[in-house]
């Protein structure tokens, strides 16, 4: 997971400094907005595969050793929240 995770972070990285070229070169202002929203959306891919990882792995820990399971699912609970604003 970890080394996929770095391959699509590299990948992003890339999309923001073709981003910065493009605003370097007087681009079309909607062919920079339509990069952005592929980033945003990788961003977001990221996200889930991180967070879908730590809900399988520390959140279903904590509750199956009954050890702090109501505060983990708490913590779960406030990250997708703030993961999925605007």
């Amino acid at each position: 997971m970890k080394d996929d995770l770095q391959k699509r972070l590299r990948r992003i990285e890339g999309q923001v400094r073709g981003i910065q070229k493009m605003v370097e070169n007087d681009r079309y202002c909607v062919d920079i907005l339509v990069q952005i929203a592929a980033i945003q959306s990788a961003m977001k891919q990221v996200g889930l595969v991180i967070l879908e990882s730590h809900t399988r792995g520390c959140v279903r820990d904590a509750i199956a050793s009954d050890t702090g399971g109501d505060a983990k699912i708490d913590e779960l609970m406030d990250v997708i929240r703030q993961f999925t604003k605007g």
